[in-house]
Protein backbone atom coordinates (compact mmCIF):
# COMPACT_ATOMS: atom_id res chain seq x y z
CA UNK A 1 0.00 0.00 0.00
CA UNK A 2 1.42 3.38 -0.52
CA UNK A 3 2.35 5.76 1.81
CA UNK A 4 0.46 8.25 0.75
CA UNK A 5 -3.56 8.19 -0.49
CA UNK A 6 -2.64 10.61 -3.16
CA UNK A 7 -1.14 9.47 -7.06
CA UNK A 8 -0.40 10.85 -9.67
CA UNK A 9 -2.77 9.29 -12.37
CA UNK A 10 -1.08 8.60 -15.84
CA UNK A 11 -2.86 9.83 -18.50
CA UNK A 12 -2.44 6.89 -20.53
CA UNK A 13 -3.04 4.79 -17.58
CA UNK A 14 -5.45 1.61 -17.79
CA UNK A 15 -8.87 1.59 -15.95
CA UNK A 16 -8.04 -1.49 -14.61
CA UNK A 17 -6.24 -2.25 -11.61
CA UNK A 18 -2.69 -3.73 -11.29
CA UNK A 19 -1.67 -2.75 -14.56
CA UNK A 20 0.81 0.52 -14.77
CA UNK A 21 -0.04 3.68 -14.02
CA UNK A 22 -3.76 2.17 -11.98
CA UNK A 23 -4.73 3.97 -9.42
CA UNK A 24 -6.29 1.01 -7.72
CA UNK A 25 -4.17 -2.16 -6.73
CA UNK A 26 -6.38 -5.65 -6.02
CA UNK A 27 -4.86 -7.53 -2.71
CA UNK A 28 -6.49 -10.63 -2.11
CA UNK A 29 -7.13 -12.38 1.23
CA UNK A 30 -7.93 -16.25 1.67
CA UNK A 31 -10.16 -16.70 4.54
CA UNK A 32 -10.09 -20.58 5.55
CA UNK A 33 -13.09 -22.23 6.02
CA UNK A 34 -15.37 -21.65 9.22
CA UNK A 35 -12.60 -19.48 10.58
CA UNK A 36 -11.66 -15.54 10.88
CA UNK A 37 -8.50 -14.04 9.47
CA UNK A 38 -7.26 -10.98 10.38
CA UNK A 39 -7.18 -8.27 7.56
CA UNK A 40 -3.84 -6.82 6.66
CA UNK A 41 -3.24 -2.73 8.21
CA UNK A 42 -4.71 -0.49 5.49
CA UNK A 43 -7.01 0.76 3.79
CA UNK A 44 -9.51 -0.69 1.03
CA UNK A 45 -12.43 -0.74 -0.65
CA UNK A 46 -13.83 -4.40 -0.06
CA UNK A 47 -15.31 -6.51 -2.84
CA UNK A 48 -18.57 -8.12 -1.89
CA UNK A 49 -17.67 -11.92 -1.17
CA UNK A 50 -20.30 -14.40 -0.32
CA UNK A 51 -20.60 -16.51 3.33
CA UNK A 52 -17.52 -14.32 4.42
CA UNK A 53 -18.36 -10.93 7.05
CA UNK A 54 -15.88 -7.79 8.60
CA UNK A 55 -16.38 -8.03 12.25
CA UNK A 56 -14.74 -4.96 14.50
CA UNK A 57 -13.26 -5.73 17.96
CA UNK A 58 -15.47 -3.07 20.09
CA UNK A 59 -12.80 -3.70 23.20
CA UNK A 60 -14.99 -6.24 24.90
CA UNK A 61 -16.43 -8.18 21.92
CA UNK A 62 -16.43 -9.12 17.85
CA UNK A 63 -19.58 -7.62 16.36
CA UNK A 64 -20.10 -7.53 12.86
CA UNK A 65 -19.33 -4.04 10.69
CA UNK A 66 -19.93 -5.14 7.21
CA UNK A 67 -22.40 -8.23 6.63
CA UNK A 68 -21.52 -11.13 4.38
CA UNK A 69 -21.91 -10.51 0.42
CA UNK A 70 -21.53 -6.72 0.95
CA UNK A 71 -18.64 -4.24 0.08
CA UNK A 72 -18.51 -1.32 1.83
CA UNK A 73 -15.08 0.86 2.90
CA UNK A 74 -12.41 -0.93 5.29
CA UNK A 75 -10.33 0.77 7.85
CA UNK A 76 -7.48 -2.15 9.35
CA UNK A 77 -5.28 -1.44 12.37
CA UNK A 78 -3.60 -5.10 11.40
CA UNK A 79 -5.70 -6.79 14.73
CA UNK A 80 -8.97 -5.26 15.42
CA UNK A 81 -10.74 -5.74 12.11
CA UNK A 82 -11.52 -9.30 10.74
CA UNK A 83 -13.02 -11.53 8.27
CA UNK A 84 -15.16 -14.23 9.44
CA UNK A 85 -16.51 -16.89 6.87
CA UNK A 86 -19.07 -19.33 8.14
CA UNK A 87 -19.01 -21.76 5.15
CA UNK A 88 -15.78 -23.07 2.37
CA UNK A 89 -12.83 -21.77 2.34
CA UNK A 90 -13.19 -18.24 0.35
CA UNK A 91 -10.99 -15.45 -1.87
CA UNK A 92 -11.88 -12.08 -0.47
CA UNK A 93 -10.27 -8.84 -3.08
CA UNK A 94 -9.76 -5.58 -1.24
CA UNK A 95 -9.05 -2.85 -3.70
CA UNK A 96 -5.90 -0.48 -2.35
CA UNK A 97 -4.27 2.22 -3.60
CA UNK A 98 -1.18 1.13 -6.12
CA UNK A 99 1.87 1.20 -4.32
CA UNK A 100 4.11 1.95 -7.52
CA UNK A 101 7.47 0.36 -8.46
CA UNK A 102 10.60 0.99 -6.48
CA UNK A 103 12.99 3.67 -7.41
CA UNK A 104 16.33 3.12 -7.79
CA UNK A 105 18.98 5.44 -7.01
CA UNK A 106 22.47 6.29 -5.32
CA UNK A 107 21.43 5.76 -1.72
CA UNK A 108 18.78 2.54 -1.98
CA UNK A 109 19.62 -0.88 -3.20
Amino acid sequence: MALALTKLILASSSANADTAGAYLDAVTVTAAASTTTLVPVGMYLLIPTANVSVQVNNGSSWVTLIAANTGGTLFSDGINVRFNNSSTEATVTLMTVNGGQAATGTYNT
